[in-house]
C-alpha cells in the first residue's frame, strides 16, 4: 500500500463551515515553529488579544483563543461559570442552542430550555418571563444558529438579564467578523466564537471574551471548574502576564488566527460587515428569481448563512452531490428537524465574494434543471447581477 503525500481537491467552500481560507493565512502557519513561551510567541499572543478586543469591541482584559474548535470555546464559557446547582436558562431554537444546554447538564447545572421552532427567535418577554421565573445565575443564547440561519437580537433581552442579576453568555461562533458582534455595548458577559467562520481560519482555535463581572463570578467559585484544561483560572495565567506554564499552544493555529485578524481589521469591520451584506442580498435576489424561498423570516436572516427551502420534487442529496463533483461547491444540508428540507448556503469570510455568488446560482440553476425544474436560463444570474448593479 503507497500512502501519497496529502493533495485535497480545491472546493469552494460555500457551506456552513469551513469557510475558504486567504493565502496569507496559510502562508502565515506555515512560517516556522517556536517554543510556547519563546518570545516571539509571547508577542503574537499578545497581539492576538489586541486584535481579537477589536473584533469582538471589547476592552474585557480576558480575552483570548482558546487551543480547540469552537465547541470547545462553548464548553470553557460554561464550565467556568456553571458550579453544580447552578440555575441557567439556554434558549433552544437549533441545534446549537441544543448543545449550551447539554454541556451546561454535564457541568451540574439546573437547566431551563426556552424553545422557539427552528428558524425562529426568542423575543424579549420569552426570556424576561424565563428568567424572572428561575432567576438562573446565567443565560445563555445563541446570536448566529448557524443549523438554522436566523439571527438573535440581544441588546434589549440583555438588559432584562442584567436587571435580574444574571450573566449573559452568548454564541458568537458564526456572527464573529461577519456581522456586528457589540460585546460592551450589549454588556454580554461571556462570548464565545471559532477561527472557521468569518474569520476564515482553520478550524482549531475558539476566540472567547469574558466581562469583568464574569471574571468575579469565576473568581467567587467554590469548587473547582469541571475541566482542568477549560479551567480559565489557569490558562489565563498563561495569557496573562505571569506566562505560567499551562499547556502547549497550537503556535502554527495562532500564526494563523494572528494574519486572519489582521486581514479583518485591515479591510475595515464596517467594510467586511457591508460585503457580507451585499453579497446576501444579491444572493438573496438570485434565489427568488428561482423560485427559491428563506427558511427564515425576513429581518432574522444571517447574512453569512443563507437557510433556504428546498423545492418541491427536488432531490436534496443529488443536488449537493452535483454541486460538489461537477461545479467543487460545497453547501451545508439542514440539520435536525429542517433535515432534507432546507439548504444552508454559506457566504463566510472569503468565501462572501461576487464571483461565488454568481458561480453558485448558475451551477444550481443547472442542478435543478437537470431535475426537471421549470427555470428560466439564467434568471438568477441576471436577478443577482441587478442586485450588485442597484447596490453601488
Amino acid at each position: 500500500m503507497t500512502i501519497e503525500f496529502v493533495n485535497p481537491p480545491r472546493r469552494i467552500l460555500m457551506g456552513p463551515g469551513p469557510s475558504e481560507i486567504h493565502p496569507r493565512v496559510l502562508a502565515a502557519m506555515a512560517a516556522p515553529t517556536v517554543g510556547h513561551l519563546d518570545p516571539y510567541f509571547l508577542q503574537i499572543m499578545d497581539e492576538v488579544q489586541s486584535m481579537l478586543r477589536q473584533v469582538f469591541r471589547t476592552r474585557n482584559e480576558m480575552t483570548l483563543a482558546v487551543s480547540g474548535t469552537g465547541s470547545a470555546g462553548m464548553e470553557a464559557c460554561v464550565v467556568n461559570l456553571i458550579e453544580r446547582g447552578d440555575r441557567m436558562v439556554v434558549g433552544v431554537n437549533g441545534v446549537f442552542g441544543g448543545r449550551m444546554t447539554d454541556t451546561a447538564e454535564r457541568a451540574g447545572a439546573e437547566v431551563t430550555r426556552i424553545e422557539r421552532p427552528f428558524g425562529e427567535v426568542f423575543s424579549v418577554d420569552d426570556v424576561a418571563e424565563a428568567v424572572d421565573r428561575v432567576q438562573p445565575k446565567v443565560v445563555g443564547l445563541v446570536h448566529a444558529e448557524t443549523s438554522t440561519g436566523a439571527l438573535q437580537p440581544l441588546e434589549e433581552i440583555s438588559r432584562v438579564v442584567h436587571d435580574a442579576g444574571a450573566l449573559l453568555l452568548v454564541d458568537c461562533v458564526t456572527s464573529l467578523g461577519g456581522l456586528p458582534v457589540e460585546i460592551d455595548k450589549w454588556q454580554v458577559d461571556a462570548a464565545y466564537s471559532g477561527t472557521q467562520k468569518c474569520l476564515s481560519c482553520p478550524p482549531g482555535l475558539a476566540p472567547v471574551t469574558f466581562s469583568a463581572n464574569a471574571v468575579e463570578a469565576m473568581d467567587a467559585r467554590t469548587s473547582k471548574v469541571q475541566s482542568w484544561y477549560l479551567d480559565m483560572s489557569m490558562v489565563r495565567q498563561y495569557w496573562g502576564e505571569n506566562r505560567a506554564y499551562h499547556h502547549t499552544a497550537p503556535i502554527n493555529m495562532n500564526y494563523g488566527l494572528h494574519e486572519a485578524l489582521r486581514l479583518a481589521l485591515d479591510e475595515g469591520l464596517e467594510t467586511r460587515f457591508a460585503r457580507h451584506q451585499r453579497n446576501h442580498g444579491a444572493l438573496k435576489a438570485g434565489l427568488a428569481a428561482l423560485g427559491i424561498r428563506y427558511s427564515v423570516a425576513e429581518g432574522m436572516q444571517l447574512p453569512m448563512l443563507n437557510s433556504v427551502l428546498i423545492p418541491d420534487g427536488v432531490n436534496d442529496g443529488e443536488v449537493r452531490s452535483t454541486l460538489l463533483n461537477r461545479f467543487g461547491i460545497e453547501i451545508g444540508g439542514g440539520l435536525g428537524p429542517m433535515k432534507g428540507k432546507t439548504w444552508r448556503i454559506g457566504l463566510m469570510g472569503e468565501a462572501s465574494r461576487e464571483p461565488n455568488v454568481l458561480l453558485f446560482l448558475a451551477a444550481l440553476e443547472a442542478c435543478l434543471a437537470a431535475q426537471g425544474g421549470a427555470v428560466v436560463p439564467g434568471a438568477g444570474v441576471a436577478a443577482a447581477n441587478a442586485a450588485y448593479a442597484a447596490d453601488k
